[in-house]
């Protein structure tokens, strides 16, 4: 059992998306001695209205890096600069530095391949990684890159793995939030082949706490899956959306061809995690009610999202959405840190997607890595 341990100064990247936004705002609210900087380029899937609720507070403050919005689903290569030399220049960083005390890799459950149909028990985190498609693999390539320095340099690293994760706020690019936006709009709910697909969803506030737990308890040069046992075809999730919403679920799903790379399942053995004392406190009806409460109460949130809503999108569906009005006017309520208050980490000259990740002038102790 690690010594627990207690952070004073925190830097979150990404933290204007989905996941690192609650796992922000959970932070911020319980610790209000720790002091958190936040960094995020706002891509087309981030919105600062994730961290309004938390914008004022004494302990946070924000610092916008370089926007650059991918226009191009199918362009791999921008998952190798973001996971793979996205990541190399934060573990340089913090080697640079030497004040990091806990670096928190965050990977996904895809990197361990595809689990056999018939399989009883999850994969541990000792399982060898087979990842099949090229997401997946840079999110692998990213984790030997943060082992290596682990084991290098002594940078104090844990990796996460994750299963899916929704909740409130999500981009509905994601299956969840796109089925319920369409069944609020009377729209068909596609389904990729037959819906047998298997996956483990978990509740967002649950996976938040999942890394309070691993950041105060979990051990240096260790990793951790986050994941539940509840798994659900596709097809079920479908028909529990099409249940809130009293549709015939015969009519209202339609099938369409299968994506690329949709391995049929994903499943993870939690029970390292929980012998940190972390348990996932919410059932699946009661984080799935919640989550199409707060998107029929915010139908707006993020904006004109109808190309995200197609059954087989490509392209990013919020131009320039750094540079909008209302991101302006969101900014506004932010306290921020920009380049004359930023350090800027070293790239190479020819990385142009991805020049300069700017640093916050504060003693880092801890880096969550999206």
């Amino acid at each position: 059992m690690a010594t627990p341990y207690k952070p004073k100064n925190i830097l979150i990247t990404g933290a204007a998306g989905f996941i690192a936004s609650h796992v922000t705002i959970r932070m911020i609210k319980n610790y209000p001695d720790y002091k958190i900087v936040v960094l995020d380029k706002l891509d087309y899937c981030s919105n600062l209205k994730n961290l309004l609720p938390v914008c004022l507070s004494p302990n946070f403050k924000f610092v916008k890096a370089q926007t650059h919005v991918d226009n191009s689903f199918g362009n791999s290569f921008e998952f190798t600069m973001n996971n793979v030399y996205g990541t190399h220049v934060l573990l340089e960083a913090c080697k640079v530095t030497g004040q990091t005390r806990r670096f928190i890799h965050v990977s996904t459950d895809e990197v361990y391949g595809e689990t056999d149909a018939d399989a009883v028990v999850g994969n541990h985190e000792a399982a060898q990684l087979l990842p099949t498609n090229p997401y997946s693999a840079t999110k692998a390539g990213a984790e030997m890159l943060v082992m290596a320095y682990g084991r290098s340099y002594g940078l104090p690293v844990i990796t996460t793995r994750g299963n899916n994760v929704y909740g409130p706020n999500q981009f509905p690019e994601k299956l969840i939030p796109k089925l319920i936006l369409l069944a609020m709009r009377g729209k068909p709910l596609p389904i990729y082949g037959d819906g047998s697909n298997v996956r483990s969803f978990l509740y967002c506030d649950d996976v938040a706490e999942a890394f309070e737990v691993i950041l105060h308890q979990g051990e240096v040069g260790h990793v951790y899956n986050i994941g539940t046992k509840r798994e659900r075809t596709v097809l079920d999730v479908a028909k529990d959306v099409c249940k809130y919403f009293n549709l015939e679920s015969e009519k209202a799903i339609q099938f369409v061809v299968d994506r690329p790379f949709n391995d049929k399942r994903y499943f993870l053995d939690d029970a390292k995690l929980k012998s940190l004392g972390w348990v996932e406190p919410t059932p699946w009806q009661e984080g799935l009610r919640k989550t199409i409460e707060w998107y029929v109460a915010n139908p707006d949130f993020w904006g004109d999202v109808s190309g995200a809503l197609v059954p087989h999108p490509r392209t990013s569906m919020v131009p320039n959405y750094g540079g909008s009005d209302e991101i302006k006017e969101i900014l506004s309520k932010f306290t921020i840190y920009n380049q004359a208050n930023a350090v800027v980490a070293q790239t190479s000259e020819d990385a142009s997607q991805m020049q300069g990740f700017k640093f916050p002038k504060v003693k880092s102790e801890f880096c969550y890595v999206e």
